[in-house]
């Protein structure tokens, strides 16, 4: 008969390597962000306070694209009010994405957004984005999200078309339930 002793230290190993990954998972949307901002990978954008000079008869125009994911896990429903608008490099711009909570408990929010293509990235300013802080919806609570944002009249001559993209990860977890407040 074997020795209790090397399955109690393969338990405590087992639980150790689980109670790291769980620590893990809830690190990588944090992981992502840092990693996206240090290398520039993936089309990650700042939030500087770039402003935007007045548009003296600018005669070009840049298509933007919107698109809103859920993470796998992430229920609220989540979109922006136009698929797309025609803006001028250099000119403030504004779109509105519209967030639900059809769950029954407050849930905590934090959008990821990307720019596409990569190289554009560094031409997309926002100015104002409900991505700079984590949105608390309660039961049944709905609001509209806007996002501030310049295209750059420096903007490489071949693009005529960017993809500004969010997704929505369900951050609750990682917040107090004293902290969740309404934003009503």
């Amino acid at each position: 008969m074997s020795s209790p002793m090397p399955n109690r230290r393969l338990v405590l190993r087992l639980l150790g390597v689980v109670v790291g990954m769980f620590a893990f998972g809830f690190a990588l949307v944090p992981i992502y962000d840092v990693m996206c901002q240090a290398f520039g990978i993936n089309g990650k954008i700042s939030g500087s306070a770039f402003e935007g000079a007045q548009v003296e008869n600018n005669e070009r125009q840049v298509r933007v694209q919107f698109l809103a994911t859920n993470n796998v896990d992430m229920p609220w429903k989540f979109k922006p009010m136009a698929d797309d608008i025609v803006v001028h490099p250099g000119a403030t711009n504004q779109m509105v994405f519209v967030a639900s909570n059809p769950t029954d408990k407050p849930m905590t929010a934090q959008a990821i957004p990307s720019v596409a293509p990569s190289k554009a990235a560094a031409y997309f300013h926002k100015t104002e984005c409900f991505c700079f802080t984590q949105q608390i919806l309660q039961p049944g609570e709905q609001i509209e999200m806007p996002v501030r944002f310049i295209v750059d009249k420096d903007l490489p001559a071949d693009v005529h078309h960017l993809t500004l993209a969010y997704t929505l990860f369900d951050v609750t977890a990682r917040i107090p339930p004293v902290a969740q407040v309404s934003h009503k």
